[in-house]
């Protein structure tokens, strides 16, 4: 009687907690309970099986038995042999085997492979935009689901069909989390449109859920429906991105242990994130127009270049420019060469001092001879005026000598 009871109890909780099932393959919803029959077994005791379980919360085979006590609350032997899981759980996946003998001495053997999933509820679209613009990347929203196992994934619809990620007029950025506790998968998804001219004057978009175990139909997000507005005018789009590398000092040859200054120029700056390379390989630093390179050495002699990112204008990479460390030889040539400069310069100033003395001694001398030609004129002229003198003075000698005879 008391077994009969237990097994009129055991008939209850099954047809309460869900149905004995018996296959290779089995899927389970976390949290539900998990019969698994083990074919061949009598059903009613005494019994001869043996289960073996190996799973993510074993290291090795767990063995359980009708015998034997059930393991915490994990599993246990029901009266008629099924293996019982009241509670499924991420940790349950794994292998569970049954081997039976009946009262003849026929041996059967059970073998299931068990997988776990869980549905979560019907994702929804965070900050959903009120309005696009025709030509303009425009963020539709973000798609959030959480609490799958497995992770699922996430897909957005314009007008009832599938948008396909295209780098250009459609783009998605996906992010997949998962919970440290539960094991559970949150999903996140933001896509970013760029309506062409002409595109539909009321689209409307929603993302769905797609689960990826088993198979299961998709939960779809409520409708969004953003207003179009129209695009730029002509003439008013915005610039192709250029991007520009100029180097202090130019032509890139730098002594060791000088310093080299490399200024990334893009229109769309600052909105642009600028990222270095070096020989092809991205250069492990923050974002910054400005890369500034101490004390160069042989380590920092290569082919340099930036790559400018606009979130509406895409990526684009700046022409290259080398360093080079400037050799001994080179910088005795330098060396020279501003020597035979200096020198010239010198010469060149020394012919121009000696032209500048000429031409005060030239000076010089035809003052002179002006000066001396300006005393023989005033000398000769002083002796004319004397003579002249002279001559009246002889001429009224002879008068008074006359005068003097015809008197009494």
């Amino acid at each position: 009687m008391a077994a009969a009871a237990a097994a009129g109890a055991w008939v209850l909780v099954l047809s309460l907690w869900g149905s004995v099932v018996g296959g290779q393959n089995i899927t389970a919803q976390i949290g539900e309970p998990l019969v698994l029959n083990c074919r061949g077994a009598p059903r009613k005791p005494p019994q001869q099986l043996e289960w073996k379980l190996n799973t993510g919360r074993t290291e090795a085979w767990k063995v359980l038995s009708p015998q034997g006590s059930p393991w915490d609350s994990v599993a246990r032997v029901l009266p008629n042999g099924s293996l019982l899981l009241p509670a499924v759980g991420i940790q349950d996946e794994g292998t569970f085997r049954c081997r039976a003998m009946n009262r003849r001495g026929k041996e059967t053997k059970s073998n299931y492979r068990v997988r776990v999933y869980k549905i979560p509820e019907k994702p929804e679209i965070v900050d959903p935009a009120s309005e696009l613009t025709v030509g303009d990347p425009s963020k539709v929203g973000t798609c959030v689901s959480e609490g799958s196992y497995p992770a699922g994934t996430l897909s957005w619809h314009l007008n009832g069909k599938p948008l396909i990620p295209d780098g250009k007029g459609v783009l998605v950025r996906e992010e997949t989390r998962r919970h440290p506790e539960s094991g559970l998968f949150t999903l996140q998804s933001e896509l970013i449109v760029t309506l062409a001219q002409g595109a539909a004057a009321g689209p409307t978009f929603f993302c769905s859920f797609s689960p990826g175990l088993p198979r299961h139909p998709a939960l779809n997000t409520a409708l969004i429906q953003p207003v179009v507005r129209s695009g730029r005018t002509p003439g008013s789009e915005s610039v192709p991105l250029e991007v520009q590398l100029l180097m202090e000092p130019e032509g890139g040859v730098v002594p060791q242990g000088g310093t080299v200054t490399l200024t990334c120029e893009a229109p769309a700056q600052p909105s642009s994130q600028i990222h270095w390379i070096k020989d092809g390989i991205p250069l492990p630093l923050p974002s910054s127009p400005v890369l500034l390179i101490p004390e160069v050495g042989p380590q920092d002699e290569g082919t340099y270049s930036c790559v400018a990112t606009h979130p509406s204008q895409g990526t684009k990479e700046s022409p290259a420019v080398n360093i080079i460390l400037e050799t001994e030889e080179e910088g005795r040539a330098a060396g020279s060469v501003g020597g035979s400069g200096l020198g010239t310069l010198a010469l060149a100033l020394g012919i121009l001092g000696g032209l500048g003395l000429a031409a005060l001694l030239i000076g010089a001398i035809l003052w002179r001879k002006r000066h001396h030609r300006g005393e023989e004129r005033k000398a000769s002229e002083n002796q004319e005026e004397e003579e002249e003198r002279a001559e009246l003075n002889q001429s009224e000698d002879p008068e008074a000598a006359e005068s003097s005879a015809g008197g009494p």
